[in-house]
């Protein structure tokens, strides 16, 4: 049994250190996608810079919170799912990509459940 509870944790915290590094690596490139269509254009109207740069300054965030996951388990999942629930509530307040959030949301319940693990 403790063997089952080491591989989920390594496999979690592999998951959510690395994904967030991959996203925000990519804000960057556009590779896996253009990330500046998720910017709801009632938000983007509000920025003083265009949605892109917004991008760019999320990668950097999401790239520290993987980081954060690698050094501080507990407290980088946690800040991982808050930031996971933060998107998902602006894309659904936003009326676009409710797939999306659904999926942040189901992915934030997994960062949770890693914080979980490494309180024990």
């Amino acid at each position: 049994m403790e063997s089952n509870v080491q591989t989920v944790k390594t496999l979690l915290r592999y998951t959510y250190g690395l994904v967030p590094i991959i996203a925000g690596l990519d804000k960057f490139t556009n590779l896996l996608a253009d990330w500046s269509q998720y910017v709801s254009p009632g938000l983007s109207d509000m920025l003083p810079f265009e949605a892109g740069i917004f991008m760019l300054v999320v990668g950097v965030i999401e790239i520290l919170a993987g980081i954060l996951v690698f050094v501080k388990t507990k407290i980088g999942s946690l800040v991982v799912m808050s930031w996971l629930i933060a998107i998902a509530l602006v894309l659904v307040l936003g009326g676009q990509f409710i797939d999306v959030a659904v999926r942040d949301l189901v992915m934030a319940m997994g960062a949770f459940s890693l914080a979980k693990l490494y309180s024990e």
